[in-house]
């Protein structure tokens, strides 16, 4: 639950610190007291959108801050899991901070987060419910969600969703697999000229480097054997070549040793190096022995090139590629050949997989069909209670032409409010006010199901008074045993039914007007129930009256008959 929510600097709020308790929380104050800030300042801490006209005239920045007692919200540690967040504490404080800048921060527990994780977090913990924000509840999408919940199908509707989805993949696969084996089909004749082109050249990955470079030692075979002989001749040939002349170098070496023995070490570079043009000499020698003019030879690696430089030009620019491309044509041949039987199989698989979404669509429709009128029905109890003495909720299946990722039919909540109108989708007939309390009989008929700690109500007492108000009030006290609720209310009957009253106030400190909390309690809750009630607070009959209503509010009331049995689910 929330413990305690800190506000800074937003709007006319300078520093407000607000405790709140287990069970029903309301908070009242006089119209333009700040009450609807305190509300967006929590919106901001949830992650929505705040704009800097929020930031007090004259700050840098606007504050908000949470202290939450989660408890056991399911998913809630996995989620702060994932994230890197530290989640060992019992105690998880979110952070967010407006500049007038326009720069926007927030944090969990200490660590820097964006809005969106904000966001997604503090969706486990508050739901914010008002006559602005009951708008989701004519949201197809969420109708589909309450009814799931209220029903436990919603581990059917993921079943429904992955057998969705294998059969979506199963088509795509189908599909692609046909149109790949329809147009391998039309190039087929090409297919095989091209295959049958490459196979029958056979070529190698590096054939064309080793092809050039035999052929240009073939072309060159007799001038490359004159320019060995040549160079052999040079180093070991007459008295005249090198090796000859070394021996005055062998001679003046013997010479020197005698004289300097230190010199001796030259001799053996010397040696080394006679040695190494000996060798020269031999491969000289043996590679014009090699080298011969073999001009049938070199007329078969010409034609040998110019059939890989042929097969380069049309499938190339390199033997590697020219290669892909035989591999790939004769994969798509085998698409024609055998592509009929992987169609058979893919096929016999998505025979299969449309069983199975049938087979889970179809319990998943059994499961809304049974739940649905029980959900009608314990709502549409609620509804006189609320000042809807003829109201009505029908929850309407519509089924689909072909089943979805969420089933075979849509939801659809329609209602008839008023006596004499026809039931019709709750987007076109009800105001603001009603939908809000449509919500907050829904809530109470969910409040077992639904694990998000705390449920705020802002003002869904609008347009209301008297007994109806008493009811409304007795129905959040309701739904306080299973959550911590926050009603923001300007209506006594509901301010009496609290377990923990917060007033917000108005005030000027010197020129500057500042909004501030205080919880009453006793007789100072007394006075302020006797304001509420329009009476003079001051007058004994106002307080008496007062103290009478707040007796009777502590009361608490039995759950309704009339509310069918919760079947165990998953939360909304």
């Amino acid at each position: 639950m929330l413990v305690e929510l800190r506000i800074r600097n937003v709007a006319v709020i300078d520093t407000v610190a607000l405790p709140l308790a287990a069970g029903l929380n309301v908070l009242t104050g006089e119209t333009g007291a700040g009450k609807s800030l305190i509300v967006g300042a929590l919106g901001m801490l949830l992650g929505e959108r705040a704009a800097t006209d929020r930031v007090r005239s004259g700050a840098e920045k606007a504050t908000v801050e949470g202290v939450f007692e989660p408890g056991p919200v399911p998913g809630l540690r996995a989620l702060l899991d994932e994230r890197g967040l530290d989640a060992d504490d019992d105690t998880l404080v979110l952070k967010r901070e407006i500049g007038s800048n326009g720069r926007s921060r927030a944090w969990i527990n200490g660590s820097p987060v964006t809005a969106a994780v904000l966001a997604d977090v503090g969706s486990r913990l508050v739901s914010v419910l008002g006559q602005h924000d009951s708008r989701q509840l004519v949201d197809p999408e969420h109708q589909r969600e309450v009814l799931d919940a209220f029903t436990g199908a919603l581990e059917v509707r993921v079943r429904v969703a992955q057998a969705h989805a294998e059969l979506g993949a199963l088509r795509a696969r189908e599909r692609e697999l046909d149109v790949r084996r329809q147009d391998a089909a039309k190039r087929a004749d090409y297919l095989r000229f091209v295959t049958r082109e490459i196979d029958d050249a056979n070529p190698v990955v590096g054939e064309d480097d080793t092809l050039d470079g035999e052929i240009r030692r073939l072309s060159h075979a007799e001038e490359l054997q004159t320019l060995t002989v040549q160079a052999a001749a040079a180093i070991s040939g007459d008295d005249r070549a090198a090796l000859s002349r070394l021996a005055v170098v062998r001679r003046s070496l013997a010479a020197l040793a005698r004289i300097d023995p230190d010199t001796a070490r030259w001799q053996a570079g010397f040696d080394a190096a006679v040695y190494a043009l000996d060798e020269l000499v031999r491969e000289f020698e043996m590679y014009a022995e090699a080298v011969e003019g073999d001009p049938s030879r070199l007329r078969v690696l010409e034609r040998r090139r110019e059939q890989l430089l042929t097969l380069m030009r049309k499938h190339g620019p390199t033997l590697q590629e020219v290669i892909d491309t035989g591999a790939q044509a004769r994969a798509e041949l085998e698409l024609v050949d055998g592509g009929v039987l992987d169609l058979a199989a893919i096929a016999a698989a998505r025979a299969a997989a449309e069983g199975a979404l049938a087979e889970a669509a179809a319990e998943l429709t059994r499961r809304r069909q049974s739940g649905a009128q029980q959900l009608a029905m314990a709502v549409t109890a609620l509804l006189p209670d609320l000042g809807m003495p003829e109201g009505r909720l029908d929850v309407v299946l519509v089924p689909v032409e072909q089943i979805g990722a969420s089933g075979a039919e849509q939801v659809s909540f329609v209602a008839a409010l008023n006596a004499g109108t026809d039931a019709r989708p709750l987007g076109r007939l009800a105001s603001g006010g009603e939908l809000a309390r449509v919500m907050l009989a829904l809530s109470t008929v969910l409040a077992r199901l639904q694990q998000v700690p705390t449920l705020v109500f802002d003002e869904v007492d609008a347009g209301i008074g008297g007994a109806v108000a008493w009811q409304v009030g007795a129905l959040m006290r309701r739904v306080a045993r299973h959550h911590q609720v926050l009603a923001i209310s300007h209506l006594a009957q509901i301010a009496a039914r609290a377990h923990h009253h917060v007033v917000v106030r108005k005030s000027a400190v010197g020129t500057v007007t500042t909004a501030d909390t205080m919880v009453v309690q006793d007789e100072s809750r007394v006075v302020e129930i006797a304001r509420m009630l329009g009476g003079d607070a001051d007058r004994e009959v106002s307080r008496a009256h007062a103290r009478e209503l707040l007796v009777r509010g502590s009361e608490d009331e039995p759950e309704p008959v009339t509310a069918p049995r919760q079947r165990r689910g998953k939360p909304v």
